[in-house]
């Protein structure tokens, strides 16, 4: 039987998009993806809260296939990094092949003929050889259980669903968390806010961002010459890739980065009480490090206090810490990240002979290198469990990714070829390794993060170098596979 689409994405964000215009490259448009929003970007869409913005450098956060595009800074800002898949949407003809405000509910496997059958929000359903997961791990916003939040009389909303209807104007705004969302938008509306509090669990590692605006002059030269922005490109790429031997088999080249952490922090915050209260009490790269240059000088406004407390209780009007000190808000805002750890939630997701993909995942997401799992075949994902990164761009990774799933899609084009599964031993092989290897790091030097599950297992880094993930992606192992054949009246085609 010939699916519907021979090829379904779920996702339209860079994930989706690459492999999208990836596979219209190759002559291919037998594909669909499905995008929940109505635009492209994924958390580049979802993100637009104040000062939002990436820490990867522009030229080291974009496509290999689309590099030299004129960003305005060395850090692209989150309309600018918009723009830009909108317009690589647009330039490589995709944006036709998308159905927007479009969810997948579930998904289960057809043994008889190797096929996905794919439920839809809008009560479609559509069949599908080869099913693209590109959710990423930072769609779904993780939301504080605090108690008495019915009673709270004003708004309340998470950074990634910005509320702009809000004015922060002369307001008391309580902001909860201190993560890598938090550190760009505190500065922003504490500039208009009458009294801003700081609830912080944890304080951050953050170091200077060598952020700046391009000046005319290297626009100029990078237009007449491309090469110069591939080597800048290169340079970065080079300089943040060696950053891993700090997390993992040298801890001690972090020395470097924690005096410069110590400096920004000494330069810009000079309350000792204060510089106490905004140190950590972990090792540095145990959580993520983040970058900022006005963080620490927002912390020390008259009109903004730190709490490094938790939180007990919300009121009508306000929050109470664990000290029993009621501090006054009019809006609460959530920097408490996301649900990084829950992989292709809330969909729906049974296998093989009914397996369900939780049922598989309750001691925590993992699979053969981030992409496929035993017991799902023809299921693939981009931004898989281990696959995210502390050092370098995930737009790397990604394509090392889009490039293994190519491969395998031509294996699923083969006429005797009905569905491939990932055997269960290299799986685990795999996966003991790569625990093994994580044990070793910062990351696992006696701190929560939301690289973690409640168990304490990091479903989310790799703990090595990008270059060698992309050796072991190069080409498919294919004794590491079973290759289910067709039946006689099957076989693959596409348009």
């Amino acid at each position: 039987m010939q699916p519907d689409i021979p090829v379904l994405i779920i996702g339209a964000g860079f994930g989706g998009l690459g492999m999208a215009i990836r596979l219209k490259e190759r002559g291919r448009n037998d594909f669909l993806i499905v995008e929940k929003g109505d635009d492209v970007g994924g958390c580049w869409r979802d993100n637009t809260y104040p000062g939002a913005a990436c820490d990867v450098p522009s030229h080291l956060y974009s496509f290999s296939f689309e590099r030299h595009y004129p960003w305005s800074r060395r850090f692209a800002p989150q309309a600018e990094i918009l723009d830009y898949l909108q317009y690589c949407a647009r330039k490589y003809a995709v944006d036709d092949r998308i159905r927007f405000n479009t969810e997948v509910c579930e998904a289960h496997y057809r043994d008889e003929d190797g096929l996905w059958s794919v439920t839809l929000s809008d009560g479609d359903t559509l069949t599908t050889r080869a099913l693209i997961t590109a959710t990423g791990q930072l769609n779904r916003p993780a939301y504080p259980p605090l108690s008495g939040i019915d009673d709270f009389a004003g708004a309340h909303f998470h950074s990634a669903r910005w509320d702009h209807g809000v004015d922060l104007t002369g307001k008391n705004v309580a902001v909860v968390g201190t993560g890598a969302s938090a550190i760009q938008f505190v500065p922003e509306v504490a500039k208009s806010a009458g009294h801003l509090t700081l609830f912080q669990r944890s304080a951050a590692y953050v170091l200077p961002k060598p952020d700046r605006l391009y000046h005319p002059t290297e626009h100029w030269v990078m237009s007449k010459l491309p090469v110069t922005q591939t080597l800048d490109r290169l340079k970065l790429y080079t300089t943040f890739e060696t950053r891993v031997l700090g997390f993992t088999a040298f801890k001690k080249a972090m020395v470097g980065y924690e005096w410069l952490f110590q400096r920004h922090l000494k330069k810009q915050v000079q309350d000792p009480e204060l510089r106490r209260t905004l140190t950590p009490d972990y090792p540095m790269g145990c959580k993520r490090i983040l970058m900022s240059n006005n963080y620490y000088d927002a912390l020390t406004r008259d009109n903004v206090s730190v709490v490094g407390h938790g939180i007990e209780s919300v009121t009508r009007n306000g929050l109470v810490d664990d000290t029993g000190t009621h501090h006054p808000a009019d809006v609460i805002i959530y920097g408490t990240g996301f649900q990084a750890t829950d992989f292709l939630s809330p969909m729906t997701i049974t296998g093989r002979d009914g397996k369900s993909l939780n049922d598989a995942w309750r001691d925590g997401a993992e699979a053969y290198l981030g992409i496929t799992v035993h017991g799902f075949p023809n299921l693939f994902m981009l931004y898989g469990p281990n696959t995210n990164l502390g050092h370098n761009s995930i737009i790397y990774m990604l394509e090392s990714q889009i490039d293994y799933v190519l491969q395998c899609i031509d294996a699923l084009d083969r006429p005797d070829v009905q569905a491939m599964e990932v055997r269960p031993e290299p799986q685990s092989r795999f996966n003991d390794r790569l625990q093994a290897q994580i044990r070793n790091t910062v990351w696992d030097q006696g701190c929560d993060s939301w690289y973690k599950t409640a168990s304490g297992k990091n479903t989310n880094n790799w703990p090595g170098f990008t270059f060698d993930y992309r050796r072991r992606t190069r080409a498919i192992a294919t004794d590491d596979y079973d290759f289910i054949p067709a039946k006689p009246s099957q076989g693959s085609s596409h348009a």
